[in-house]
């Protein structure tokens, strides 16, 4: 497909519902976010659908059994390609929740596959780009609703697509979960040392990094759970300037401590609290904090869609 300048690309943002991006920020962006299928209690469910953020939860806690997440069918990002191929765009940038996790990008890209099978003369009109984030929620969708501005204010798809890519090989969320039942379930921490971490009240502080979770170290109590997190934060950040964003879950006062925690010892405050959808919060508990920072630069640590060319 010849290069475009930015004067005759017409440029689509998808991604999926594990972005958590808010709806406010999905409309003024034009970002098309496809919903995660949901499992509570036996019954099916979309995110973002069937129930908003705050209803999960609620969804949550009177659940017997702990949901279950599954991928997006490739069939559903065809027929978004579909959708916006007729409508006359000439780029779909499609960012992923991590391939680490989630068979997605691998849905995706089969998708891009068959689509073109099927409209080989799409070839030479769409390009289709699909990108692994490596991460999970405002990890990939912060920088998606800064590339929504990039889109109003005329960059190319190239540019959009260079930015992104080099966020999501610096990107690193911190969170700590105030409750290791969740992760002991989702079996994030085994469950011998989370019995034991409970009866001595510790909280372990997770990184996720190309979409591997590390516990980075335990903090006994709330009471310096915040500001230690802060302080891992600030050390693995290796652009201190660069902006944060806070992520909470059922608890905003939690999340509002974090911004506060982050102001003292960033110097800067975030640029946005999120709130966490599902993807997080059926593995850490509703209740949980954490944040994003910029650290070094990671090269061929996630997956590239010719890793799936033969598939």
């Amino acid at each position: 497909m010849a290069k475009k300048t930015a004067h005759n690309q017409k440029i689509l943002l998808m991604t999926d519902s594990a972005s958590d991006i808010s709806d406010q920020d999905l409309t003024e962006g034009g970002i098309v976010m496809l919903p995660i299928p949901i499992t509570i209690d036996g019954k099916g469910y979309y995110e973002r659908v069937d129930f908003t953020i705050p209803e999960f939860y609620e969804r949550l806690s009177a659940a017997k059994e702990l949901p279950v997440t599954s991928h997006i069918l490739s069939l559903t990002y065809q027929q978004a390609y579909e959708d916006a191929y007729a409508q006359g765009y000439t780029d779909i940038i499609n960012t992923t929740i991590t391939s680490a996790g989630s068979n997605m990008f691998e849905a995706a890209v089969f998708a891009k596959k068959t689509f073109f099978e099927e409209h080989p003369d799409a070839q030479d009109r769409l390009r289709i780009t699909i990108l692994d984030s490596g991460s999970y929620t405002l990890g990939y969708g912060y920088p998606l609703v800064e590339a929504s501005k990039m889109v109003k204010a005329g960059k190319t798809a190239e540019d959009i697509v260079s930015y992104l890519d080099d966020f999501f090989s610096t990107v690193e969320i911190y969170f700590a979960p105030y409750t290791l039942a969740y992760v002991k379930k989702s079996g994030r921490v085994p469950a011998a040392a989370a019995f034991v971490g409970e009866v001595l009240g510790l909280r372990p502080i997770i990184s996720i990094i190309d979409g591997k979770t590390t516990v980075i170290e335990k903090v006994r109590g709330d009471k310096n759970l915040i500001t230690r997190l802060a302080e891992v934060g600030y050390a693995n950040c290796a652009d201190k300037k660069a902006p944060t964003v806070v992520v909470y879950g059922s608890a905003a006062e939690c999340g509002e401590e974090m911004s506060k925690a982050i102001s003292k010892r960033f110097g800067h405050s975030p640029k946005a609290l999120w709130q966490a959808g599902a993807a997080i919060v059926i593995n850490a508990g509703p209740k949980v904090v954490g944040l994003i920072v910029r650290g070094k630069k990671r090269l061929n640590t996630r997956a590239r869609e010719q890793d799936y060319e033969q598939v």
